[in-house]
């Protein structure tokens, strides 16, 4: 299906995409630096539109979102393209691919991934993960209409370089967000994923000021991002701008794509998680095989709420709407 790409200019030398802060510039026949949306004699087009290349259930915990109905299950789809070159990806195979390294790639349509997720009466909605939903945003946008219509949650995992008016439209049609925070100077961001650190810290501003639930990801890479000072710098930041009840994931790093440092200790990521503890109620370690810091306790009383054992899940002491059962904080 060929779909005209929301958000560009025309310009005489060719079309400018203002769908992130690159603003490309991309000339007919060419492809901005996310690979997947492409001039076409003037027009700008969204290669992926409904170019799926995975498509599963999985627990809500997977994005990780711990404090976003915990236990559940989401249908979390993904596309291809980033507009971000992260040398460590995960998901480099898709992330950094274009549309025509996937020829095979057949076309499903918003309403039938709804079809899907409506078809398991435990899946809470649909998450758009995998790689950065932000350059498939004319299908997000699509499908996350569809999905609030019929009364299901929406979730978007991105890394956060996204321009203020597409990220305020799709906005109301959004309930959760997990935002990747990847280091907390702009010369990391410049050097490591090509893009900038201060569009990422207005993103989470906004979603902030908008009330919706929002989670951070911070992937913690030695020798790269792990100093203590400017990570004591990002915690101050979150909590001054964010709030002490923003919830905080560390996440261990192993050597992918790119990047061959060797993987993050624990001792590194118990001492980052302590740092984290001084000022932010919640925050867990992921990655790492062992259930330590992973449970949710009360930040008011203590009380241990939440029991996690990888993505097995007992809520022990909330209410329906996500206070503690013991002193009424809520949590959730």
């Amino acid at each position: 299906m060929i779909r005209e790409a929301l958000y560009f200019e025309k310009r005489n030398e060719g079309i400018r995409c203002t769908l992130c802060p690159h603003r490309c510039l991309i000339r007919d026949g060419k492809a901005g630096i996310c690979r997947v949306r492409r001039n076409s004699g003037g027009t700008l087009i969204a290669e992926t539109y409904g170019k799926l290349t995975a498509i599963h259930f999985d627990p809500i915990e997977k994005k990780p979102l711990y404090h976003f109905h915990p236990g559940k299950i989401i249908l979390s789809l993904g596309s291809l393209g980033c507009n971000m070159k992260c040398q460590c990806c995960q998901n480099w195979q898709i992330s950094q691919s274009a549309s025509t390294d996937y020829p095979g790639t057949g076309m499903t349509d918003p309403a039938d991934v709804i079809k899907m997720a409506m078809s398991n009466k435990e899946n809470i909605g649909l998450a758009y993960t995998y790689n950065e939903p932000t350059v498939w945003y004319e299908y997000m946008l699509d499908a996350a209409k569809l999905v609030h219509d019929a009364g299901l949650e929406n979730v978007m995992v991105s890394n956060g370089f996204i321009s203020a008016d597409p990220l305020l439209e799709i906005m109301p049609y959004m309930d959760a967000f997990n935002i990747d925070l990847k280091a907390f100077t702009d010369e990391f961001y410049r050097k490591y994923t090509g893009a900038g650190l201060d569009p990422v810290l207005q993103t989470l501003k906004r979603i902030r000021h908008a009330g919706r639930h929002l989670e951070i990801t911070c992937l913690v890479i030695p020798t790269l991002n792990d100093q203590e000072d400017r990570f004591r710098d990002m915690i101050s930041w979150i909590t001054s701008e964010l709030g002490v009840d923003t919830v905080f994931h560390l996440s261990r790093y192993h050597p992918a794509y790119r990047q061959n440092i060797e993987q993050t200790s624990r001792e590194s990521l118990e001492r980052l998680y302590h740092i984290a503890r001084e000022k932010l109620h919640y925050v867990y370690v992921g990655n790492l095989p062992t259930r330590d810091f992973q449970d949710t306790f009360c930040s008011s009383c203590g009380k241990k709420l939440i029991a996690r054992s990888g993505y097995e899940v007992e809520v022990l002491s909330l209410t329906e709407n996500g206070a503690c059962r013991h002193c009424g904080n809520q949590v959730l």
